[in-house]
């Protein structure tokens, strides 16, 4: 898996997390567990997104989308 994403928080990453899963992309949602320890961390860049490396361009693309408000709900 290669890291594509940092998202702003766990939340964000879930989102990510769930909207590449319902296009069938393999993911992997990173630092669900450090977030207990904020006091004690730096706040930036624990909440990450990988794919596998054949997935990479498709996963942007629907990143890309979602940050830009393109997607639309069933």
């Amino acid at each position: 898996m290669i890291k594509i994403y940092s998202a702003a928080n766990i939340i964000e990453a879930q989102i990510i997390s769930g909207l590449l899963k319902a296009h069938e992309i393999p993911v992997f949602a990173g630092g669900q567990l450090l977030q207990g320890g904020i006091g004690d961390l730096a706040t930036m860049d624990f909440a990450t997104i990988s794919v596998p490396e054949e997935h990479i361009q498709a996963a942007r693309e629907l990143i890309r989308q979602y940050e830009a408000g393109e997607l639309e709900s069933d």
